[in-house]
């Protein structure tokens, strides 16, 4: 995909929010139209660490790749590091093709800027979806090869000898005949002048060849971080700096409708009050203390328009009428479900439920803008840097080519940070009252819970025979809730039909498959949208509708009278892969092997982002109901394995993320609003209840998935069939801690 610098703002920002794709492999991988950031914003951008042009004096060799003279190799990231790993696993692969030496491998972001003035040259640069590597491995790959491929040409031409002649390793060309030698630092300069092979010529590596992809290296971005050297977008000082507070309607869909502005005219270092759209105002003061205080003496009438009535039991009431309805979006209709379990010997029933959830992020919403009458640039956390480039421009109305995104590490993603650019918008706004002025908006924690975008809420009936021989025979599955592309894009969305809200469920293999084959299914999704925002949490859908099916299933087992494992795997013939990950787990785990007094086994598998996931999980639940995890073992398949501490590591944190919301995660609403606003009634996971985690990284090298969020799936599951286990009771909605256990 193309973006010429004159394709519309709005256009552009839908485009770069829901691009599902890498770059095509056609593009150009020459290096020879080398530009940096403006001079206004460079300085700023490097201090940061990582920027474009922070680490560049040397030679572009290609786009990927910049060869210095002392042998380092400067390797571009276009995506967003969030502490997945993803800038340590990108820049492995390149390394991989490149044949340069890993300790001399430095590393930086280009600039969505840049970018579009070279026709795109790095490709999307959106991070979520898990798509960090397996939607960019193939072309950045590439572009190490091409980078390669010239270096050893150039150093052919030097010695005077056909490059067949030579081998590379760790950035060193040898020419064994003659026993010479050149550095890659030696050749950069006239490597970066030949002309760039043909990317799809380029025969890659087998991952069974790779020395360095594949391999459990340490991250290139951890030394900072431990010493507290790393920058993060909330560090950011620049000379004349002021500072922003903000707050939005608290009634999603409300408008501002008067501020008394006189009442904190006279409060030091307040310099201005700033209406920030229709919806929002913001006060800009010295330091951002001041403002966030001022802020909150500031009189401001709101206009509710009719919504402050709504609350979480009217939202329950508009998703049990989806429950109810008679029509709904059928999306699989295999045989006869309805006959089937009419049918059966047995019927088994149920109707669960998941809140909304926010994202909680540990750095709260912010970016700093400088914006003067022919130029715009903002320094942003963000996981799509074209989608902010496109805000900032859509915000200040100048083309695209006049603004700049500097991009920095965000503290934490989890998808909020990716299609919803609100903050960036926002900081725009105020920037532009303040010509040539860096401000800096930050977000209060409680503006961050009350204005996020949440993980859709829903509710899921499911209905199973069973036949005499306990055999299930049919399974019926509606689900009712909010749906993400209806809020983002409304126009992608017809007549309720989004199968988005259905991963996990999907026929085809590839992304989010059903791992089960039933002789009679039928799964239908009835769409209901209330006025709150929703939008990407880190597993989304498969998160939701991983414990509705496996839950549910475990239900079935048990009526069944069935082993909760061996049920499972009757239904898996026709998933070799799914099945492998489910019985990798539970031997691990020592499935029916006898456990301590009071303690109990669930399991769980699903599938997600491309990649299979399956749990086993070991709880006890105390005297006073509270469920302790004593240990949490997972198998994962997802293809190929880059770097196996870093897939270790997500899946870790993907625990952590997947307990806080199993046990504590719940957003309710009361007259129209949030009512969480802080950790003290939005509780995440402590460390010293994280329990063990071992992880079995299996990967099958014959397709690329996702790491990030597949397993996030199969954590609540485990955990709930480990409770059922101990109380004989399944758990059907969330939070754990709304249940009395004991």
């Amino acid at each position: 995909m193309s973006a010429p610098v004159g394709l519309p703002r709005r256009r552009f920002i839908v485009d770069s929010a829901l691009a599902g794709g890498g770059f095509a492999l056609g593009m150009s991988l020459s290096g020879r139209a080398l530009a940096v950031p403006a001079a206004s914003g460079l300085a700023a951008a490097t201090a940061l660490g990582g920027s474009f042009g922070a680490n560049a004096a040397g030679a572009e060799v290609t786009v990927w790749v910049v060869v210095q003279a002392d042998d380092h190799c400067v390797i571009r990231i276009a995506r967003s590091e969030m502490g997945q790993g993803t800038l340590t696993g990108l820049a492995q692969l390149v390394a991989e093709e490149l044949e340069c030496d890993w300790s001399k491998v430095k590393t930086e972001f280009p600039t969505p800027g840049q970018s579009l003035a070279r026709k795109r040259a790095w490709g999307e640069m959106g991070t979520g979806g898990s798509r960090g590597i397996r939607t960019s491995e193939d072309y950045v790959r590439r572009g190490g090869a091409a980078a390669r491929i010239m270096l050893m040409q150039a150093a052919a031409n030097r010695l005077g000898v056909p490059v067949s002649e030579l081998a590379v390793e760790r950035g060193v060309i040898r020419h064994a005949a003659s026993g010479r030698s050149l550095r890659y630092g030696e050749v950069c300069e006239a490597a970066a002048r030949l002309d760039a092979p043909d990317p799809r010529s380029i025969t890659l590596k087998k991952p069974t060849e790779w020395k360095i992809a594949g391999k459990p290296l340490k991250r290139l971005d951890t030394a900072a971080k431990l010493d507290g050297s790393k920058k993060f977008a909330l560090d950011l000082e620049l000379p004349g700096m002021v500072y922003a507070a903000i707050k939005d309607c608290p009634v999603f869909g409300g408008k501002v409708v008067s501020v008394d502005e006189s009442a904190i005219a006279a409060r030091k270092g307040v310099k201005k009050v700033v209406r920030v759209g229709d919806t929002a105002v913001a006060v800009v003061a010295d330091t951002w203390w001041r403002a966030r205080s001022a802020l909150a003496a500031l009189p401001i009438v709101w206009d509710e328009a009719g919504l402050g009535n709504r609350s979480s039991a009217t939202i329950d009431a508009l998703l049990k009428d989806g429950l109810d309805a008679p029509n709904a979006f059928v999306y699989r209709n295999e045989g006869d479900a309805p006959a089937a379990i009419a049918g059966a010997v047995k019927r088994i029933d149920a109707d669960y439920a998941t809140p909304f959830l926010a994202h909680a992020t540990m750095e709260p919403m912010n970016a700093t803008a400088r914006v003067t009458a022919d130029r715009a640039e903002a320094w942003v956390p963000t996981q799509n840097g074209e989608g902010s480039h496109a805000s900032l421009a859509e915000a200040t109305g100048l083309p695209l080519d006049r603004c700049e995104i500097y991009k920095c590490d965000p503290g934490g993603g989890f998808g909020r940070r990716g299609g919803n650019q609100d903050y960036v918008r926002q900081v725009a706004l105020i920037a532009k009252q303040f010509p040539g002025v860096p401000v800096k908006l930050i977000w209060s924690r409680e503006e961050d819970m009350a204005h996020d975008f949440y993980r859709p809420i829903s509710q899921c009936r499911l209905s199973a025979g069973l036949d005499a021989n306990g055999q299930l025979v049919g399974l019926q599955v509606r689900l009712s809730g909010q749906s993400i592309n209806a809020f983002i894009n409304p126009g992608s969305v017809a007549d309720g039909r989004d199968e988005r809200q259905l991963q996990g469920w999907y026929e085809k293999a590839g992304d989010a498959q059903l791992g089960y084959t039933l002789p009679n299914l039928r799964i239908e999704y009835a769409m209901r949208n209330s006025h709150v925002p929703v939008g990407p949490w880190r597993g989304v859908n498969t998160n939701q509708n991983g414990v509705y099916m496996e839950c549910f299933l475990e239900e079935v087992a048990r009526a069944a009278g069935a082993d909760s494992w061996q049920f499972r795997r009757r239904l898996m013939a026709n998933h070799p892969k799914h099945l492998a990950v489910l019985d990798a787990a539970a031997e691990r785990a020592g499935w029916g092997k006898p456990l301590p007094a009071g303690v109990h086994r669930g399991i769980a598998q699903f599938m997600g982002y491309g990649s299979y996931s399956a749990a086993v999980a070991e709880v006890s639940i105390g005297s006073d109901g509270r469920v302790k995890v004593h240990r949490l073992v997972f198998a994962l398949n997802c293809g190929h394995a880059v770097n196996p501490h870093q897939i270790a590591a997500q899946v870790e944190g993907s625990v952590a993320y997947g307990l806080s919301a199993t046990f504590y995660g719940e957003c309710t609403i009361d007259k129209g609003r949030v009512v969480e606003s802080n950790f003290h009634d939005y509780p995440i996971m402590r460390l010293a209840d994280m329990p063990p985690v071992e992880t079995i990284v299996m990967p099958s090298n014959d397709f690329w998935g996702g790491v990030g969020e597949p397993t996030i799936c199969v954590v609540g599951p485990a955990v709930l069939n480990a409770v059922f286990a101990a109380t004989g009771k399944p758990v059907r909605s969330l939070p754990l801690r709304r249940h009395k256990l004991a």
